[in-house]
């Protein structure tokens, strides 16, 4: 069934005369007649019975007709988002990104995006890496700001690299160290995040280079959240060096070269991006240095 006949019959509803309808639209009787049987065909039912003045709607037609008008709205709703979504200026981008980046990198990204395409539209997703590359995969979200995916499906551009450090309560025999090693964390109880998250596994893996198996005492899915809890006392932590001492931790520097993170913006690359989206990662490119 096409659109454009149930729209004929709309019309014919709201006219209840055959050769008006049709002039009104453009079209000739015989056109109409054909469009209105090709309906009642598909449906199994007439919809209109002639009458001296033209056609009325019988019972069934009533109910075809409420439910055509719901029909030809939503299509319509549908042809205007899709024609915006397909604007480059006037688009929308559904970008997920870490929780870890809600304060920092993402307010400055949007802020500086936003002054380059006011019209554009932003739609976030705030959630942990394994959410990212599910809703990546669904096409729930087409840009990401996260850690590496890594595979090779997945286009890329760094925007950041962390450096990791330990943070330790106030009153921790740790506190003074100017520098610690990895191996030292081996009797340390450790706040990180649940398994899963693909924080959780850059961490297990940079102790487990390090030979150390550690006792996980809380988990949290916010880093800053994690942060709170050393500063209570209640454990140590290796978490990205702006996180510490926002409550009143100590941030150690760690000697291992590879206790880093890197963030960036990852988008599936075996299909075309919307020309938003595709805008919004030029913009990235072109970008290098965000301002602050």
């Amino acid at each position: 069934m096409l659109i454009r006949d149930l729209e004929w019959v709309l019309a014919l509803a709201a006219q209840l005369h055959v050769t008006d309808t049709a002039a009104a639209l453009g079209i000739s009787q015989p056109t109409l007649s054909r469009a209105l049987a090709r309906v009642e065909d598909e449906l199994g039912t007439r919809l209109f019975e002639r009458v001296p003045t033209g056609v009325e709607l019988n019972p069934n037609g009533e109910l075809v007709v409420e439910a055509a008008r719901d029909v030809t709205e939503r299509w319509e709703r549908m042809r205007a988002e899709l024609a915006g979504r397909l604007d480059p200026d006037t688009g929308v981008v559904r970008l997920a990104f870490l929780d870890s980046m809600a304060t920092s990198l993402v307010p400055r990204l949007l802020r500086a995006f936003h002054e380059h395409a006011p019209a554009v539209r932003v739609v976030l997703r705030q959630e942990p890496a394994h959410e990212i590359r599910r809703d990546l995969v669904s096409g729930a979200a087409e840009l990401a700001i996260t850690s590496p995916l890594g595979d090779s499906d997945h286009g890329w551009v760094p925007l950041q690299q962390e450096r990791l450090v330990l943070a330790v309560p106030p009153t921790h025999r740790l506190r003074s160290r100017k520098r610690i090693a990895l191996r030292e964390l081996a009797d340390e109880e450790l706040i990180t995040t649940p398994v899963g998250f693909g924080y959780r596994s850059l961490v297990e893996g940079l102790l487990t280079d390090a030979g150390v198996s550690p006792t996980i005492s809380f988990e949290s899915a916010d880093l800053a959240t994690i942060e709170g809890l050393v500063a209570a006392g209640l454990g140590v932590a290796l978490v990205p060096e702006q996180f510490a001492g926002q409550t009143g931790s100590i941030g150690i520097p760690l000697t291992s070269a590879a206790a880093r993170r890197t963030i960036g913006l990852t988008w599936r690359s075996d299909r075309p991006l919307a020309p938003a989206a595709a805008r919004f990662v030029d913009f990235v490119r072109a970008t290098p240095d965000l301002p602050s």
